[in-house]
């Protein structure tokens, strides 16, 4: 009896793995085309080079997420330049539509 329960156990946890794993991507739910997925991938390669490289913006700090061109910035950062800065050189990104820079600036000083 302990065996079938384990079978049946396992044999559900390997059913439902694939359903767990594809869930979250925007390719497989529709919202994207593989297309798109990549033109967003280099999009964001693009843009991390670009901040590592700028020396007002630490690109430790900003995090770049996109979808179908646009760009999400979060993070924190230091200074309202280097926020301003971060939405600069997202802005002028080839590829990118639109930007929402929700980078967070330190409070209390």
């Amino acid at each position: 009896m302990k065996r079938k329960i384990a079978y049946l156990t396992l044999t559900v946890a390997l059913a439902l793995t694939p359903l767990a794993f594809t869930t979250g991507c925007a390719v497989t739910q529709c919202r994207e085309t593989a297309g798109a997925y990549a033109k967003d991938k280099k999009i964001q390669a693009k843009l991390r080079t670009a901040l590592y490289k700028d020396p007002v913006v630490k690109g430790t700090q900003v995090e770049v997420n996109s979808l179908n061109g646009v760009v999400q910035l979060s993070g924190f950062v230091d200074a309202a330049e280097a926020k301003d800065r971060a939405g600069q050189i997202a802005s002028s990104t080839k590829g990118v539509v639109q930007v929402y820079n929700n980078i967070v600036l330190p409070t209390g000083r």
